[in-house]
């Protein structure tokens, strides 16, 4: 699945940027992202995208450790333990409309993901962001893996392709920190506080995730303008 979706007839065709705000913790990113991809399909023969995925963490304080994740829900939305639970399975049937299927997270727990963030920066020079992004997705939703472990997260670079001893480098370092804090505070500045957020040519935001429709026909909207 390749972050660029070109067209038949350059001529006749719009190019557009986006930028998707999102965590790997995030379950409506990743719906997000399969109805983003629904969308893009049908629009090839007339738009193409560029996709940068840009950082949010939706628990920057969670230790390396993490925590249960009924406890950390119910405790940040104040809900019940049912609650959680019925939220789960919908977003588990959202996830099946559109073809993605979360594995078994009734337990496990939620972890900080500060280190991901940085490596997929670095993945972006490679353009293998979205390669690692969907494999980073599936670590945490899948194979109920720990994003914040380095040896879970060297194992995952390796596998989209990149160099596993340059990503244990950027681990074991500070490299990208800075970088990452700074597109962090630049989108919360900008007013994004919940993920996903999709930005179309830096000035277009679709929130949430919407479904294939809503973001097919948005962007025609928006390659209309001119």
């Amino acid at each position: 699945m390749c972050h660029q979706y070109l067209v038949s007839d350059k001529n006749m065709s719009k190019h557009l940027k986006l930028d998707i705000v999102s965590d790997i913790s995030c379950p409506w990113c990743i719906i997000g992202y399969q109805s983003l991809h629904q969308a893009l399909t049908k629009l090839a023969p007339d738009i193409s995208v560029d996709i940068t995925w840009q950082p949010f963490e939706l628990n920057p304080q969670m230790p390396k450790e993490g925590q249960d994740i009924t406890e950390h829900i119910t405790e940040k939305y104040a809900i019940s333990v049912e609650q959680s639970e019925q939220n789960r399975a919908m977003i588990k049937q959202r996830g099946l409309d559109v073809g993605y299927e979360f594995g078994n997270r009734g337990g496990g727990r939620i972890y900080n993901t500060f280190d991901a963030h940085r490596l997929l920066h670095w993945a972006k020079e490679y353009d293998k962001q979205t390669e690692l992004k969907l494999a980073l997705f599936d670590l945490y939703f899948k194979e109920s893996g720990n994003p914040s472990d380095h040896q879970q997260l060297l194992a995952v670079s390796q596998k989209v392709g990149l160099d596993k001893e340059r990503a244990q480098q950027i681990l074991e370092s500070n490299e990208y920190e800075q970088d990452v804090r700074e597109l962090q505070s630049h989108y919360q500045s900008a007013g994004i506080s919940s993920v996903p957020a999709v930005i179309v040519n830096n000035k277009h935001l679709i929130s949430g995730g919407q479904p294939a429709d809503v973001f097919e026909q948005a962007m025609r909207d928006i390659a209309t303008e001119g």
